[in-house]
């Protein structure tokens, strides 16, 4: 919307949001991919909660929040993502999910074909080798070419898709966190259900930034994090399952608690953090007054491109993540081109110039330094970076 996008540029009206978050001194923080932080209102509620469970025990969490509560956030969760609410159920992490689905897949026969390419999560692709070592299936690994392009990504897996017929099963991130690419996720799956390839899709760094439609994209089955772009407390998140695919992933483990036509039979049960979920609603609330996934995703692309476009001017440094909107998010990577050692260039921006980053390692591509700014990120620190960046280079 053409509003999110003039918005995006007014330090005056996101400042008003960034009032309402409290942080310790210290270095400016471009590493907020890993969790996002709560409103100081969200804190507020989280404490009431924690206290009134701590007061009242079990008999709030028996007789209100198990029988109703807990059911209107599971349906508050499902009109957030425009899916039924048999088709959510709460995890602690996408992680969590994540690991649900792909062991306990269970179309696979031995000899079966998996896929996973090297920008997943490294807990995704240790799942996927259990399923190799479990039931007795061929893990393929691809590499994506760098730079990569939507055609590049895209081609690379229908050559996949060709070159190994026994395929069945693919996992496939949104927003990889190792560069911020954001994936080609509905055409990749339209390719992978032309070959009757099932996708298990990694949204942990999508759901909050990235607005999208889980039936125009075509997943069936994926799993998400709530504490990093939607402000919830930590150790919040949910899978989901399209409710007539429910019968390919069966209950974890032998769950009993719910009956097997219940998707909540696919998670772990044990007692979660109830105060957290208590927090939903408000959570929510606050997600949708800030302008939801459009506005927040405009505000993280302003930042992110303000580095970048200064970036990509400068002798010793590249910026691995394309600039094909299609491809990026608030999520960028760079390396210092100079240097082998990119931990040590991480370190220098945050001694020298008091920028906290991150670096990541294991894509094809090599070793990069994470930029991730938040929604408490001002103009002025990405004008820090730059000039770090300008000297460092």
């Amino acid at each position: 919307m053409p509003d999110n996008t003039r918005r995006a540029r007014d330090e005056d009206f996101w400042q008003t949001f960034a009032d309402r978050y409290d942080s310790e001194p210290g270095p400016i923080n471009l590493e907020n991919g890993y969790f996002g932080r709560m409103s100081r209102t969200v804190v507020e509620e989280y404490q009431r909660n924690i206290e009134l469970i701590n007061r009242s025990n079990s008999v709030h969490v028996r007789q209100r929040f198990e029988p109703v509560d807990g059911l209107r956030i599971r349906a508050q969760l499902a009109r957030l993502m425009g899916v039924p609410a048999d088709g959510i159920a709460l995890t602690r992490n996408a992680t969590e999910g994540l690991q649900s689905l792909i062991r306990n897949y269970n179309r696979l026969q031995p000899g079966d074909q998996v896929l996973f390419c090297d920008l997943e999560y490294d807990t995704v692709k240790g799942a996927m080798g259990w399923l190799a070592r479990h039931r007795g299936v061929e893990v393929i690994e691809i590499e994506h070419a760098h730079p990569a392009t939507y055609d590049s990504l895209l081609n690379n897996y229908r050559e996949a898709f060709a070159r190994y017929p026994r395929l069945k099963l693919m996992a496939l991130t949104h927003v990889t966190h190792r560069t911020g690419l954001v994936m080609p996720v509905q055409a990749i799956a339209a390719a992978a259900k032309e070959q009757g390839i099932d996708v298990i899709l990694d949204g942990a760094h999508a759901l909050g930034q990235i607005e999208f439609d889980l039936n125009e994209l075509g997943i069936v089955f994926a799993a998400y994090n709530l504490h990093k772009w939607i402000g919830a407390p930590l150790t919040l998140g949910f899978l989901y399952i399209a409710p007539e695919h429910l019968v390919d992933i069966d209950p974890d483990m032998g769950e009993m608690h719910f009956p097997v036509s219940d998707i909540r039979a696919r998670t772990s049960y044990s007692t979660p953090n109830i105060p957290a979920l208590m927090t939903l609603p408000l959570v929510l609330e606050e997600h949708a007054a800030m302008g939801g996934a459009a506005a927040k995703g405009a505000r993280l692309n302003y930042l992110r491109n303000r580095w970048v476009n200064a970036a990509r001017k400068l002798p010793g440094i590249e910026v691995l993540t394309p600039d094909d909107p299609r491809l990026y998010c608030g999520i960028t990577s760079l390396r210092f081109t100079d240097h082998n050692d990119q931990q040590v260039m991480a370190e220098r921006l945050l001694h020298d110039y008091n920028l906290f980053t991150v670096v990541r390692t294991g894509a094809a591509c090599g070793p990069c330094i994470r930029i991730t700014p938040g929604l408490t990120t001002t103009a002025a620190d990405m004008d820090a970076l730059i000039k770090a960046l300008t000297e460092l280079s």
